[in-house]
C-alpha cells in the first residue's frame, strides 16, 4: 500500500493552515472591527487605533426607548416560536424516530426545503400571500415566517436523541408492567432531555438573530433587536449604537452556542439523516 510523501503531506498542511489563517482572519476581523467601535468615543481617519475609548455610547444606547422596546419584543417574538416549534416538531420528531409510514423518508427530508433554495427569494413568495392574508406587519405574521425556519433544526436533532435512546431500559420498563405513556415520561424523554434542551436552545437563539423574515414581513410595525440594530448602521445615526447593539447580541448567543456544541456533538446532524 502507498503512502504519502512526506513533502507532498507538508505541503497539504502548509495549504490548509494558510487557509485557515485567512478564513479566521475574514471572521474575525469584522468582529474585531464592530466590537472596538462599541468601546470608542472617538475613532477619526487616518488614525489606525481610536483617539479615545469609552462607555458612554453604551449609556446612550441603552437609555433608548426603542431599544428595550424592540428587546422585549424579541423576546416575546422568540419564546412564542420556540414554544410553538416546540408543540408541532416534537411529536413529529418522535414519530420519525421510531414509526415507519409510507413516504416517511421523503417527508423526513423534506424539512430541508426551506434550507435548499435562497432564501430571500422563498420570503418575498411567502410575503405575497401574507400581504392578502393580511398579515404583513403583524406580531403574527412574523412568528409564522420564523417558525418555518425551525423546522430543520426542530425535527432532525430530536430525531437523533429519541432514536439514541436506549430501548432495552424502554422494554424492561414494560416487562415490568409500566404504560406506554409512563415509560416515555420516565425512561425516553429524560435520556432524550439533553439534546432536545439544545435543539430548544438553539431554536431559541437562531429565531432571536433572525433578520430577513422579521424585516421583509415585520416592516415597519414589527421591529426586532437585528432590525432596530440594521436600521442605526443603515440610518447612520450614530455607528456606536449599532457596535453596542452587535455587542449586546454576540454575548449571549456565544454562551448559549457553546452549550449547545457540548451537548449536541458533532454527530448528531448524522444520525438524524440515518431516520
Amino acid at each position: 500500500m502507498r503512502t504519502a510523501k512526506p513533502g507532498i503531506a507538508l505541503r497539504f498542511d502548509w495549504i490548509g493552515l494558510v487557509f485557515a489563517c485567512l478564513l479566521t482572519l475574514f471572521i474575525a476581523l469584522p468582529l474585531i472591527v464592530v466590537g472596538t467601535w462599541a468601546f470608542t468615543e472617538v475613532w477619526r481617519y487616518p488614525s489606525v487605533i481610536p483617539q479615545r475609548f469609552g462607555l458612554r455610547f453604551w449609556g446612550q444606547t441603552l437609555a433608548r426607548p426603542d431599544v428595550w422596546d424592540a428587546l422585549l419584543l424579541s423576546l416575546r417574538l422568540t419564546t412564542t416560536v420556540t414554544v410553538l416549534s416546540a408543540i408541532i416538531c416534537l411529536p413529529a420528531a418522535y414519530a420519525f424516530a421510531r414509526m415507519r409510514f409510507p413516504g416517511r423518508d421523503i417527508l423526513f427530508l423534506s424539512f430541508l426545503a426551506s434550507h435548499a433554495f435562497p432564501k430571500f427569494g422563498l420570503l418575498v413568495a411567502i410575503a405575497g400571500i401574507f400581504l392578502q392574508l393580511g398579515l404583513i406587519s403583524t406580531f403574527w405574521g412574523v412568528v409564522l415566517i420564523q417558525l418555518v425556519g425551525t423546522l430543520m433544526l426542530m425535527i432532525w436533532i430530536p430525531v437523533a436523541a429519541f432514536q439514541n435512546v436506549d430501548r432495552r431500559m424502554e422494554e424492561a420498563a414494560r416487562d415490568a408492567g409500566a404504560t406506554p405513556l409512563r415509560v416515555f415520561w420516565s425512561i425516553t424523554l429524560p435520556q432524550a432531555a439533553p439534546t432536545i434542551s439544545a435543539a430548544l436552545l438553539l431554536t431559541f437563539v437562531g429565531t432571536f438573530y433572525e433578520t430577513e423574515g422579521a424585516w421583509l414581513i415585520g416592516a415597519p410595525q414589527i421591529r426586532t433587536m437585528p432590525v432596530l440594530m440594521i436600521s442605526f448602521i443603515n440610518n447612520q445615526i450614530v455607528v456606536q449604537y449599532g457596535a453596542v447593539l452587535s455587542v449586546m447580541l454576540w454575548v449571549p448567543s456565544f454562551i448559549a452556542l457553546m452549550f449547545a456544541r457540548r451537548v449536541v456533538g458533532t454527530g448528531a446532524f448524522a444520525r438524524g439523516f440515518g431516520a
